[in-house]
């Protein structure tokens, strides 16, 4: 299994991050543990959200969806 998630900053709430793993529980760890350059200024970090796929081109064109316009819209209003 693949899995989309959706994070967000507990010190900067406003501040959202979309990622792809297949180990959910160790990304998740990684972010809080400022390892991912991306998210360590905002760490730590909470599960907001998460999808499941079974195969890894459905997570990355949904993780991709959600980085758009219209995906980050969709995320606010219905995840």
């Amino acid at each position: 299994m693949e899995y989309v998630y959706i994070l967000t900053s507990h010190d900067f709430p406003d501040h959202h991050y979309v990622g792809v793993t297949g180990d959910l529980k160790a990304r998740l760890a990684k972010h809080n543990a400022r390892e991912v350059p991306h998210t360590s200024k905002y760490a730590p970090w909470s599960l907001k959200t998460y999808v499941a796929f079974p195969d890894d081109s459905q997570a990355f064109a949904f993780e991709k969806y959600l980085k758009s316009g219209s995906g980050r819209a969709f995320a606010k209003k219905r995840l």
